[in-house]
């Protein structure tokens, strides 16, 4: 089996990885969704410059799905489908996903990846979210929140530190991992990382996207 990651850059791609490889199915690249325009990882806003450096410190390969702006779910699933018949000349058969308990997100992906022979595992599927968030935290995974939704989550919390203290704060309606949509992070440093991805926080902007409002944090390589 040669298997890649659906890499978001955040604490959920993170602790699948560290979950898959204590499995013994270490995957051999990262693959993530970019918008090919800003240069930015899609929906999480983070550089390229310092996604290229997070891969580095992993010491895996990183691929890159480039992606128009706002594209639509036809533009969407054909980048996918390119990118996975790339990876299947390279001999990659199947992807893991840091999914959670979103069935209908699940029953999605196995859909569209199957449509290119590639099979779909979720180590971290079904998993109690404050257990895992306790867990990533314990081991020593560090995460900075660079992304919130407006409408789920005060702007105050985009560009904190995951930590305990992060986790108390949250509102009780908030999914602890943010499995709903709430926020999403970008992991620097943690026991997979062969060095820290050094940056420094940058300015907290608003943004409407795909319809909705976000508040990012830079993060300046």
């Amino acid at each position: 089996m040669k298997a890649f990651l659906n890499w978001s850059g955040g604490k959920d791609s993170a602790w699948c990885l560290y979950r898959a490889a204590e499995a013994g199915l270490m995957p051999s690249a990262l693959v993530t969704s970019v918008n090919g325009e800003q240069g930015r990882i899609a929906m999480h806003g983070v550089r390229r410059e310092v996604l290229e450096r997070q891969a580095e410190a992993i010491g895996l390969p990183l691929y890159t799905v480039e992606l128009p702006a706002e594209p639509s779910m036809e533009a969407y699933e054909q980048e996918i489908s390119r990118s996975n018949q790339l990876l299947k000349e390279q001999g990659f058969t199947h992807a893991l996903f840091g999914d959670l308990f979103l069935q209908d997100l699940k029953e999605y992906r196995q859909r569209l990846y199957e449509k290119d022979g590639i099979e779909c595992l979720f180590p971290l599927w079904k998993m109690d979210t404050t257990e895992l968030l306790h867990q990533f935290i314990g081991s020593g995974f560090r995460a900075i929140i660079v992304c919130v939704n407006s409408a789920l989550l005060d702007q105050s919390f985009c560009g904190r530190i995951i930590d305990h203290q992060f986790l108390q704060d949250l509102p009780a309606s908030v999914d602890p991992c943010g499995e709903n949509g709430e926020y999403h992070s970008f992991v620097f440093d943690g026991p997979l990382f062969r060095f820290p991805v050094f940056f420094q926080k940058g300015d907290v902007v608003s943004r409407r996207y795909m319809g909705s409002g976000f508040h990012f944090c830079d993060l300046l390589p």
